[in-house]
């Protein structure tokens, strides 16, 4: 059975990646319906796309899974960010029943105003030094590699999927002041604009907390924590953590499931998987 949101908001997918978790968002995205559907940037990786041709099969069904939404009537807003910034050249056109935009304002069930953007505009680094950022990629595309070999480790062991670069950021001085100064600045530009409150990603940390009386809201990403943002009928939000959604199911679930050993294996770490809710 489908679980029907209001609104969903997913971003940093990364296709083209090969650690992009495209059966983790596939599962997802079968597994809900709602009225509007925000693609809040990093969609498509046109970054690694440019260096190597990766297309798989499954990507095919992923999109096809997304644009049947629009079809079934839900509203579908498609905002670029760095990493699919070609399409930024089409912002005010539509695809079919998918509209591109540079951002958005959205309206919860409970009547708060949201600013939704992707957020690298606001980025120092991407601003004002952009072959640091093609630089900082590199280090982060092997600081994955590095944590796909940790976690290949970690199932020989029995023992559940964890972050390694996320405990890196949440740990490292340098980068929690660079995280704490985004998020900073997202929320004077909520405040600059009026409204209750700012939904991004770009950075892959999911949050969903209050600062300076500003609702500051990321959606996290497709590759190290497979979480998405949500409203609720009523206006509620809640950062949904996937893999920790289909471990919880899988437990229950018989033996003999195809996906259970898999999904097991990607269970996310307890101590940074705890869904949070927010109305």
């Amino acid at each position: 059975m489908s679980t029907f949101y209001r609104s969903v908001w997913i971003s940093d997918v990364h296709l083209c990646s090969k650690d992009a978790q495209v059966e983790m968002l596939h599962s997802f995205i079968s597994s809900i319906k709602c009225d509007y559907l925000y693609l809040v940037g990093d969609i498509i990786d046109v970054w690694a796309l440019r260096k190597k041709w990766y297309w798989p099969a499954m990507y095919n069904e992923l999109v096809h899974k997304l644009l049947k939404r629009s079809r079934k009537g839900a509203k579908v807003i498609f905002i670029p960010g760095n990493h699919d910034e070609f399409f930024r050249d089409f912002i005010g056109y539509r695809f079919g029943d998918v509209r591109i935009a540079a951002n958005a304002l959205h309206q919860t069930a409970d009547g708060r105003r949201f600013l939704v953007l992707h957020g690298d505009e606001f980025d120092a680094v991407v601003r004002c030094r952009p072959w640091l950022t093609h630089l900082g990629d590199r280090a982060y595309q092997q600081l994955v590699a590095l944590n796909r070999l940790v976690n290949t480790v970690r199932r020989w062991m029995g023992k559940p999927y964890w972050s390694l670069s996320g405990a890196i950021k949440r740990r490292v001085k340098q980068a929690v002041k660079y995280l704490n100064d985004f998020e900073d600045i997202l929320v004077e530009e909520a405040k600059r604009q009026c409204v209750d409150g700012i939904i991004c990603g770009h950075i892959h940390q999911p949050a969903l907390r209050e600062l300076q009386g500003v609702v500051y809201c990321n959606t996290g990403d497709w590759i190290e924590h497979c979480t998405a943002l949500v409203e609720h009928p009523d206006g509620r939000l809640e950062i949904v953590w996937w893999h920790k959604q289909l471990d919880q199911r899988v437990t229950g679930a018989p033996a003999d499931m195809t996906l259970a050993p898999r999904l097991a294996a990607l269970a996310g770490d307890a101590n940074t998987t705890q869904p949070l809710l927010f109305g």
